[in-house]
């Protein structure tokens, strides 16, 4: 997930892994999820009988828990990505480092985010559909518009998150404009998180949702009074 707009001293920074690399980690990560679906109740019969039985809750676990490191990598995506634009990066660690690291977080969370939603496959008490997985709003007998939220929040960021591939294709300005959907995606993922997860309500998880948002808040206000403090360009006579 990124910013509105990144600095002149990013502008020549590749992406921050080959597509290809991409591609074969989000199948790795699928395919991850994939055997764990299959594997868990044959490998680990005495944990998932311990988790709920007949209905093993392991990887209602494994969602919840990859939900909320999926959220805070985002956070801080989104978070270099304002202080980049912000220039606050001038300080530390550098424009260039810290929008490499805010494209490889990017990345990061996008695939966390992905082993959330697949990891619910294996889940024998909602019995999730891989068409509810990936549809949004489709998660009838559980929070759909919440879900669904979220799940609109995972496709906008792969598109964002993607845009650094095209950026030579679509132009600067055009990849800059696609980046202000960035502040929708984690308005989106932060609804979706207070309002479908379970843990919501647990100190841990009201912690990130407040220190996040109040974060972003203060570095979006910081990036806006640093924009309107720059000197209009002088006119040629």
């Amino acid at each position: 997930m990124s910013t509105s707009a990144v600095p002149e001293a990013s502008d020549n920074v590749p992406a921050g892994m080959p597509l290809r690399t991409l591609i074969l980690l989000q199948l790795a990560v699928a395919a991850g999820a994939g055997a764990a679906v299959a594997a868990l109740p044959v490998l680990l019969p005495g944990l998932s009988d311990s988790l709920g039985g007949s209905a093993p809750k392991a990887y209602w676990y494994l969602s919840r828990a990859s939900a909320l490191v999926a959220f805070a990598v985002l956070w801080f995506a989104m978070a270099l990505g304002l202080v980049v634009t912000n220039k606050m990066a001038r300080v530390w660690p550098g424009g260039p480092t810290a929008f490499e690291l805010h494209q490889h977080a990017s990345l990061l969370g996008l695939d966390l985010a992905l082993f959330h939603g697949l990891i619910l496959l294996g889940d024998h008490y909602m019995n999730f559909s891989l068409a509810q997985v990936l549809l949004p709003f489709a998660t009838a007998g559980y929070r759909p518009l919440w879900t669904g939220l979220g799940q609109i929040a995972f496709y906008l960021c792969a598109v964002i998150s993607l845009s650094f591939y095209a950026r030579r294709f679509i132009g600067h300005r055009t990849w800059r404009v696609m980046h202000y959907l960035s502040f929708a995606i984690f308005g989106l993922a932060l609804a979706h998180g207070l309002f479908s997860g379970t843990d919501s309500t647990t100190p841990l998880a009201q912690g990130l949702y407040l220190a996040s948002g109040a974060s972003v808040l203060f570095l979006t206000v910081y990036r806006i009074l640093v924009a309107g403090s720059k000197p209009a360009p002088r006119r040629a006579r």
